[in-house]
């Protein structure tokens, strides 16, 4: 079999080149970004499809050697929320397959699609160019209804539909956990010989400690305080609130605490949360933590391990969670995590190694569990210890490395159903 020489990435409803943090983007953006330059760097061509949301916007962005991302012109640049997309994946569809007719025959090796909406466009591809698609879910409508946030909405069926029709038509099926890989196959009876579990990366180049000290008083951040730290997309799902009202229960029972306790917020409204996006700082308000808590906007991923490294632990309170990149990257810089005991996070954070899960979204539970933290040194200690050893399982490099390995079975699989 000759080597992979080239690759159509497919992320239709976000560019992997938007800020993670706000609107669409999230883990998802980065695993795009992190994967093709991996794969880049083993000599492989990838070309990554996305849909233009700006005018300003240049058809192809070289990303570096070996990566661009083509921004395709599907609908309106703006105003499309993520519910409306479905009705532009024909336009996305035939321009990607456009693009492709304009090379030499046999120019892609594979698609890799990423999230249903890009699964339907890469099943299209599949069939057109002769070659294996192999799609990653990120998340699932079954499970995120299964699980919903109160105030949030439920999945649509046509999005249940969708899903089921690209596990479906996929060669292969990568899930980022053993618990993705049993979802898949419970709740939507995927082929188990078409599951391979691929666990996504950090980059420990740029998610690294940082001396604590410097990076507080670069950040403004008092050198004793507690600091809770939540980062990433403010809605329902990811549920920040929760740790607003665990914070205030936290206080609650150790008024003490308050003069030195610091609550960054870092991120920006997204999904559901966008239809009210002041409602976590009226949140704060109502429950009298305006002087604890700070808001900050998305940051970049250098200056979001400084955040992490000055944190005194990251809070992860979702109700679903594919794998929990946040989680990781925090546990790179050796902070300690608190999350949610749900999908991939009981897979990122070892409980009372690297973190604490909690199993309930309990306001009391969470201030039990944030104060044994703050509280208790040794064990704080030993957790960051814990959190720098657990991150080392998880890199890009060894994504990269799997990733096509289940491309190379993807091949195999295409040209057995040929037959």
């Amino acid at each position: 079999m000759e080597p992979i020489r080239r690759v159509a990435m497919i992320s239709l409803h976000t560019s992997p080149l938007d800020q993670p943090g706000t609107g669409d983007a999230g883990g998802m953006n980065v695993y795009v970004i992190e994967l093709a330059r991996r794969l880049a760097g083993r000599g492989i061509e990838v070309d990554i499809f996305t849909r233009a949301t700006s005018s300003a916007l240049d058809p192809v962005v070289d990303d570096g050697d070996g990566v661009s991302v083509r921004h395709v012109h599907a609908g309106p640049f703006e105003g499309l929320t993520k519910a409306e997309l479905p009705g532009q994946l024909c336009v996305f569809a035939r321009e990607v397959l456009r693009a492709e007719a304009a090379q030499p025959l046999g120019h892609y090796d594979a698609v890799h699609s990423h999230y249903w909406l890009s699964g339907q466009v890469g099943a299209l591809a599949r069939d057109r160019w002769g070659v294996p698609l192999v799609h990653s879910m990120h998340t699932m409508a079954k499970v995120k209804n299964d699980a919903l946030a109160a105030g949030d909405a439920p999945e649509p069926s046509a999005r249940v539909i969708g899903e089921e029709q690209v596990v479906a038509a996929a060669d292969m099926l990568i899930a980022n956990t053993d618990l993705e890989a049993k979802q898949l196959l419970n709740l939507y009876d995927a082929e188990p010989s078409r599951i391979e579990v691929v666990h996504p990366g950090v980059d420990l180049g740029v998610f690294r400690p940082h001396d604590k000290a410097e990076v507080r008083a670069a950040l403004g951040l008092p050198a004793d305080a507690a600091v809770l730290m939540f980062a990433g997309r403010i809605q329902p799902l990811k549920a920040p609130d929760v740790l607003l009202r665990a914070v205030a229960e936290l206080l609650a029972r150790a008024p003490d605490l308050r003069p030195r306790l610091v609550v960054p917020i870092v991120g920006g409204p997204s999904g559901s949360g966008l239809e009210h996006p002041e409602s976590l700082a009226q949140l704060s308000g109502q429950l009298g933590l305006d002087d604890v808590v700070r808001f900050v906007p998305p940051v970049a991923q250098a200056d979001l391990a400084r955040w992490c490294s000055a944190a005194t632990l990251v809070a992860v309170p979702s109700y679903n969670e594919s794998f929990g990149l946040v989680a990781a990257e925090a546990q790179a810089t050796g902070t300690p995590v608190v999350a949610a005991a749900v999908g991939g996070l009981t897979t990122v954070v070892r409980d009372g190694h690297s973190g604490l899960l909690v199993d309930t979204h309990d306001p009391r539970d969470w201030a039990a569990a944030l104060h044994r933290i703050v509280a208790d040194e040794r064990l704080r200690l030993r957790l960051e210890a814990g959190a720098l050893e657990q991150a080392r399982q998880f890199s890009w490099e060894r994504t990269a490395e799997r990733t096509l390995e289940v491309y190379d079975q993807a091949r195999v699989e295409l040209a057995q159903t040929v037959r």
